[in-house]
């Protein structure tokens, strides 16, 4: 990551929309020793209005670290609209509830502790879940990133949103061959993406304070 794209991404930001309102979350995370590793500030902001044009009332979150992410879309929440985030990690939970309250956003977030994939399945037959999903936004172990698409089109609808974050992972994705459980199931859920007929998808490459990366992009189709 250079200077310069550091430089690009702080002066998007400022000329876009100006400060921060969750830069708190980054500062009390670290200091819990939490990874340094939530979305870009820009990329938040995105989160927030790709909520409001899906017109997002549920959403699911694979991935909730320090609620960053889940602080972005859930300030764009309509009244009794609702986040349920899935996270591995109790003391990543424990913090991320702790920054979603000090910002008043603690009643619109549940997160739920756990291997995602055994949460995930434990919803299978909610009534208020399944079929029920407007957006879900997949953060989290790569290697499961194609189990995770395959809950979230199930519990969506007909033109629900489905993004997947780190697609690019500094062109990793280049390399067939790879080993790494990230690279394998990054490139194996861009294929999904892309052969599933109920899925109409893109992806995109970015650079900035995330280093060369990128997303992918998806709506529903049933």
């Amino acid at each position: 990551m250079s200077e310069l794209e550091i430089n690009v991404d702080h002066l998007l930001q400022s000329l876009t929309f100006g400060e921060d309102p969750f830069a708190g979350f980054v500062a009390r995370s670290s200091a819990a020793g939490l990874p340094e590793i939530q979305v870009s500030t820009v990329f938040g902001r995105y989160l927030e209005i790709i909520t409001r044009l899906s017109r997002a009332q549920l959403i699911l979150e694979v991935g909730t670290l320090g609620g960053y992410s889940a602080a972005w879309m859930a300030r764009a929440l309509p009244s009794g609209g609702r986040i349920i985030s899935l996270e591995i990690d109790a003391h990543h939970a424990e913090v991320a509830s702790e920054n979603l309250a000090s910002v008043g956003l603690g009643d619109r977030v549940e997160v739920r502790v756990g291997p995602a994939l055994e949460s995930l399945e434990s919803m299978r037959n909610d009534p208020a879940i399944s079929g029920k999903v407007d957006l879900a936004f997949i953060d989290a172990d790569k290697e499961n990133n194609a189990n995770y698409l395959d809950f979230a089109v199930e519990f969506s609808h007909d033109g629900s949103v489905v993004i997947v974050d780190n697609v690019v992972r500094n062109g990793g994705i280049l390399d067939e061959a790879s080993t790494d459980p990230r690279i394998v199931g990054t490139r194996a859920v861009l294929a999904q993406l892309g052969r599933r007929p109920e899925l109409t998808a893109t992806a995109l490459q970015t650079v900035g304070i995330k280093h060369h990366d990128g997303f992918a992009f998806a709506i529903v189709n049933k």
